[in-house]
């Protein structure tokens, strides 16, 4: 499956959007999006055709799309500095850099001009240059040898490489004759050309595309040149025939091309207008179809069974290790199988090494002497700097360690199969763990929980019901404090405050009821706990409360009363050394809401307490502590999430720093 374009498919869609009836010249540019890491949308506005959507894909593809990836909620400062740069420009040009897989793309806005490099190579970029040619930002920055795609620096090309359209035969012979691969291999690497066009060169020129290249005449050079001329000549007078290729009897295409390759004479190709809907409807398409599978693949990971996905990985992996233990175990026997021709082979080398031959002059030597020696015909590869023959083996392939004997070779895939088996044990009883977890889970199943609340008055404000069932309620601030007073306090109320400054005027709601003492000590906790003595981490404070009556907004003469102040006149009755504490809890009926205040009250009405001291994390940090801790023990996000979300927690702490309870 082609996985990006290839050198030849720049060239062609550089031409068609270069130039002609789908060239993007003079186009506006709109909004630029980035959908995914490497991929870029830029939104165009084409001279009397209209709206349309250009794609490029560092290191993949660039063309025109009908299939538009959704664009994230919060953009990308890679595509807003281009939105700076090029938004509302126009398209100038758009050409290939010297039959390599870099486009071009020129744009002017005003008095600016810009260029926008696209590399199709490697892990590709997405690069913009100013009118020196000096990178104002790159998408991905980078450094190479010699070369640095790094904002201010000056943009370099990659090292350049022969041109197929302009070499000519002296260059040719040249290169395949400094080359120690084939042909086809020095095709695809040293001309920009790839696999399959290599492929399509020596197939129109009759050359065998496995013929060592140093082998190359001048007289084969000529007809590689020749079949080079011909395969792009489609290119050079601008007569594409785009299409897809499938194989005979697949719906599934594999490959897109600007031209006809008699290379897939025989398979089933579907063509298009343009070269630019050809790539559209091979990479957009297939990329839209992989977005959609793996959202769906999303969701039902969330769904499926956390057991069942560790028993299909665990199940998956023993399959592995059963394959991997036949493989070794069967090349361990091929090897004691051809016996002698691997010992004589190795002696064979050994014996050369000896001599001071170079592994290249042993690979010559062995070469020619298959007549004599069996193995020599097995050899796929020798790795000299590692000492090992990769050997074809009956169609298995062992790597043979020359340093090693026959029975030592052997025995190294026998260990490694030895080690697979144990792993393969280790993950029998893991599965077998799985089934028993699996099981438990089955027996127990989830509770549910059911979110069951409404609104009411005192939640505005910081509140508590006590172990006995009456609703202490106080001050979050001066504006909450005056309310309190003026619109809640009732004369049968009991008031809390504290010696210090800095606390919440507290009441107690009576509903004209004898107090008992257990409400009146978690009532001097709770003013304690929420006023200034928990942020100057003291761990005890003193308090008093009074009647309704004493509290005025009345100040003796010539005095002043600011905001959320009051004049208590009257006895006082204190209660001294009060502990310092809190904590957090869930009522789960019969409403389910995170609550707080003094432990004995929370504990009274609520599950999965926390206790608190001061201590040294904020209250946004604290919160999520506590929500994880929930979430850990009801395993149910969505749940916690609704009644105890971290903001909804940190409503229900102290004021200032704390820490959890051990």
């Amino acid at each position: 499956m082609k996985e990006e374009m290839t050198s030849a498919d720049v060239a062609a869609l550089a031409t068609e959007l270069g130039t002609g009836e789908n060239s993007l010249v003079d186009s506006k540019i709109g909004k630029i999006y980035q959908p995914g890491e490497s991929l870029l949308r830029i939104h165009l506005y084409i001279f009397k055709k209209g709206k349309a959507n250009l794609l490029i894909e560092a290191g993949s593809r660039l063309h025109l799309s009908e299939y538009i990836p959704p664009s994230p909620k919060n953009p990308q400062s890679f595509p807003m500095l281009l939105r700076k740069h090029i938004m509302g420009g126009r398209i100038t040009y758009f050409r290939q850099y010297d039959f390599d897989r870099i486009i071009e793309i020129g744009i002017k806005r005003g008095d600016d001009e810009t260029v926008l490099v696209v590399e199709i190579f490697g892990q590709g970029n997405i690069i913009l240059l100013d009118s020196d040619r000096k990178i104002i930002l790159p998408m991905n920055p980078v450094t190479f040898k010699g070369r640095r795609i790094r904002s201010g620096e000056i943009y370099q090309y990659p090292e350049a490489q022969l041109t197929p359209l302009d070499v000519n035969e002296d260059q040719l012979c040249e290169v395949f004759s400094n080359s120690d691969s084939d042909v086809v291999r020095t095709l695809a690497t040293r001309f920009n050309l790839g696999g399959i066009l290599s492929e399509e060169v020596c197939l129109r020129s009759g050359v065998d595309k496995n013929l060592p290249a140093s082998e190359v005449d001048p007289q084969i050079a000529s007809k590689l040149i020749e079949a080079i001329g011909v395969l792009f000549s489609p290119l050079e007078k601008g007569q594409l025939k785009p299409c897809t290729v499938s194989k005979p009897g697949s719906k599934e295409t594999f490959d897109v091309v600007p031209f006809d390759l008699e290379k897939y004479a025989d398979f089933e190709k579907n063509y298009y207008d343009s070269f630019n809907k050809a790539l559209d409807d091979f990479f957009g398409k297939r990329a839209a179809i992989s977005l959609e599978q793996k959202k769906e693949a999303s969701v039902k990971e969330k769904t499926e069974d956390v057991f069942q996905r560790r028993l299909k990985q665990q199940e998956g992996a023993i399959k592995k290790f059963e394959k991997d233990i036949e493989k070794n175990t069967s090349i361990a026997e091929k090897i004691y199988e051809h016996y002698q021709d691997i010992e004589l082979l190795l002696q064979t080398l050994l014996d050369a090494r000896e001599k001071d031959y170079s592994w290249k002059e042993i690979q010559s030597i062995i070469s020619d002497a298959k007549d004599e020696l069996p193995a020599a015909k097995k050899i796929i590869n020798i790795d000299g700097s590692q000492g090992l023959v990769l050997l074809d083996l009956d169609g298995k392939k062992a790597n043979i360690d020359v340093r090693l004997t026959v029975p030592q070779n052997a025995m190294r895939y026998y260990e490694k199969a030895k080690k697979l088996e144990k792993k393969r044990k280790g993950a029998l009883a893991a599965i077998e763990d799985t089934k028993n977890a699996m099981k438990k889970k089955k027996a127990a199943p989830k509770k549910h929980f059911k979110v069951v609340h409404k609104k009411h008055w005192y939640e505005r404000f910081r509140w508590f019901f006590s172990s006995d069932g009456f609703l202490v309620v106080g001050g979050r601030d001066a504006t909450t404090n005056e309310e309190i007073v003026k619109k809640y306090m009732e004369k049968r109320d009991l008031v809390f405050h504290t010696q210090a400054p800095g606390a919440p005027i507290t009441v107690v709601k009576t509903g004209g009821k004898e107090i008992p003492d257990t409400t009146l000590q978690e009532a001097a906790e709770f003013v304690v706990s929420f006023s200034s003595i928990w942020k100057g981490g003291q761990f005890s404070g003193d308090c008093y409360w009074i009647y309704p009556e004493q509290v005025t907004k009345t100040p003796e003469s010539g005095e002043y009363l600011k905001k959320g102040s009051f004049i208590i006149r009257g006895e006082r009755n204190y209660y001294r050394d009060v502990p310092v504490r809190a904590a957090v809890g869930l009522e789960l009926k019969p409403e389910t809401r995170a609550i707080g205040g003094p432990v004995s009250a929370v504990k009274a009405r609520g599950e999965h307490v926390v206790e608190l001291t001061p201590g040294k994390f904020n209250q946004n940090d604290i919160a999520k502590k506590i929500y994880r801790i929930y979430v850990d023990r009801l395993k149910d996000v969505h749940f916690v999430k609704q009644i105890a979300s971290p903001d909804k927690i940190a409503n229900v702490l102290p004021p200032g720093e704390s820490d959890i309870k051990k």
